[in-house]
């Protein structure tokens, strides 16, 4: 009898936890910029590595 008892809290434990993790969540507002102003930081200036890389594709090396 302790085993049922075990498994259904178990059961219930499990089946919980699927349930909350269905449950709807707020998301964070999006705010638009003001109409005429420049969003400033969403531009990628600086985020790649100029000069460093070729543009082409890296020619695959195998060993062996």
């Amino acid at each position: 009898m302790l085993k049922f008892a075990i498994a259904g809290t178990a059961l219930f434990a499990f089946i919980g936890t699927a349930v909350a993790a269905d449950l709807p969540r707020p998301q964070p507002v999006v705010q638009s910029a003001p109409i005429g102003k420049y969003p400033v930081g969403k531009y990628p200036v600086g985020k790649t590595p100029v000069g460093k890389y070729p543009t082409a594709a890296a020619p695959v090396v195998t060993k062996g």
